[in-house]
């Protein structure tokens, strides 16, 4: 199963291609895809978009895994990276990829095991899981990696589980 996790934001959003067979990772890409700051959002939000739809061109995408929009007290900030998630959960839709969402406590259990992981937790086993030599930057990249190695983990685990039902 090849999977893209994302990460989402209006400024950067960070994504992760990877492979999980047979309980193995292998990491086919990983990067960000950017916008100007000084760009107006509506053009923003159309080079996430440019930038989503060029991934489904590349990589045969089976699932994608998203982070949830996570709202803190910049009502402002929620809403830009609300827009460009739901531009990305749009692109998703039109190239007909089936689309996971996790929290970050979801996202932190399945790669630490622990919901309440921190950032340098993560960033480690995100690089010993897909056997990287460092680990991936900008952050935004790691936790896009991050989202793919959960929705992993957590689809082996719902067929382990069915099997029981």
């Amino acid at each position: 199963m090849i999977i893209l996790g994302i990460d989402p934001g209006l400024a950067i959003i960070g994504y992760g291609v990877v492979e999980y067979k047979n309980n193995r990772f292998r990491t086919l890409d990983y990067g960000a895809i950017t916008t100007p700051a000084k760009m107006d959002n509506v053009d923003r939000l159309e080079l996430i978009y440019k930038g989503m739809d060029e991934l489904f061109k590349i990589y045969d995408i089976d699932e994608v895994g998203i982070e949830e929009l996570f709202f803190n007290k910049n009502v402002k900030t929620a809403i830009t990276v609300a827009q460009a998630r739901g531009v990305i959960l749009l692109s998703c839709k039109h190239n007909n990829k089936p689309v996971f969402e996790y929290t970050p406590l979801q996202i932190k259990q399945g790669v630490c095991g622990y919901g309440r992981a921190d950032k340098s937790q993560v960033q480690k086993m995100v690089t010993s899981f897909l056997g990287l030599k460092s680990v991936p930057k900008p952050d935004d990249v790691a936790d896009a990696l991050a989202v793919g190695i959960c929705h992993a983990h957590a689809n082996r685990l719902g067929k382990e589980l069915s099997k029981y039902y």
